[in-house]
C-alpha cells in the first residue's frame, strides 16, 4: 500500500486544519491507520489511530479533545481534523497503516505501523 498525507500548511494558533491520508494499491478499510508527527529535534510521536475492527479510535493526551480521526470508505481516505491548534503542534505529520490491525493506541504509538507515507508539514504560528 502506498500512502500519501496531505493538507498541511501554515495556520495561526487556535486555527484548524484537516489532514488527509489517501492510499493507492489498497483499500484502507482493511487497515488500521495511524497519525504520527515529528517535530524538529524531537522523537516521533504517535497521536491518533483508528483500528480495522470496529473503527476504535485512540488519541495521545497531547491532542485529546482537539483532534479527531475519521475514515471515509467511499473516498478511501482517513482524515485527521485538527482544531485549537497550538504552536507545539508544529511538526511533520505522517500517516501509517497496519493490515488488519487491531492493537491499542498505546501499542501503535510505541511501535509504529508497517507502512508509512511521506509526511506533510504543519506549522502553527503564535
Amino acid at each position: 500500500v502506498q500512502l500519501q498525507a496531505s493538507g498541511g500548511g501554515l495556520v495561526q494558533a487556535g486555527g484548524s486544519l484537516r489532514l488527509s491520508c489517501a492510499a493507492s494499491g489498497a483499500t484502507l478499510d482493511y487497515y488500521a491507520i495511524g497519525w504520527f508527527r515529528q517535530a524538529p529535534g524531537k522523537e516521533r510521536e504517535g497521536i491518533s489511530c483508528i483500528t480495522y475492527i470496529g473503527d476504535r479510535t485512540y488519541y495521545a493526551d497531547s491532542v485529546k479533545g482537539r483532534f479527531t480521526i475519521s475514515r471515509d470508505s467511499a473516498k478511501n481516505t482517513v482524515y485527521l481534523q485538527m482544531n485549537s491548534l497550538k504552536p507545539e503542534d508544529t511538526a511533520v505529520y505522517y500517516c501509517a497503516a497496519d493490515l488488519f490491525g487491531n492493537y491499542s493506541g498505546s501499542y501503535y504509538f510505541a511501535y509504529g505501523m508497517d507502512y508509512w507515507g511521506k509526511g506533510t508539514l504543519v506549522t502553527v504560528s503564535s
